[in-house]
């Protein structure tokens, strides 16, 4: 006899690169809850969005560190992406993966790159391929 989960307990995790109260990104994780549809289809509450947008990075491709302009899903459709922090550590997110960017630059702030912010760049020979969806 299987066992019924109960729908109320059923969550995505939202993995969220944010910028803490010291001005430096770093990775937090939250729950969200799918209680809404039905058994076989949970739901999360509507979430707003602002657009999308898609970007295809060659291989090679890295940037500098800077601070999301504007808080946003990441979803990686195609290759692997690294996050580089301040502090040395990283993560890679690979097709299927995705983050919740919402390390902006702190109000009254101006960017200081060896403080602020993330890099990224693209792993592997495959070209970079992500889904942008402003939060």
């Amino acid at each position: 006899m299987a066992m019924q989960q109960d729908p109320s307990l059923a969550a995505f995790t939202r993995l969220i690169l944010e910028t803490g109260a010291d001005g430096r990104a770093r990775w937090r994780e939250e729950r969200v809850a799918l209680d809404q549809g039905t058994p076989q289809a949970r739901l999360s509450a509507l979430m707003p969005s602002g657009g999308l947008q898609l970007r295809e990075s060659p291989a090679g491709f890295r940037s500098d560190f800077h601070c999301t302009g504007a808080p946003q899903w990441v979803f990686i459709l195609q290759g692997v992406m690294e996050i580089g922090l301040q502090d040395g550590s990283s993560r890679r997110f690979g097709p299927g993966s995705h983050f919740y960017s919402a390390d902006t630059l702190p109000a009254g702030e101006s960017f200081d790159p060896a403080r602020h912010g993330h890099c990224s760049r693209q792993v592997g020979d495959e070209p970079l391929v992500t889904l942008f969806v402003r939060g």
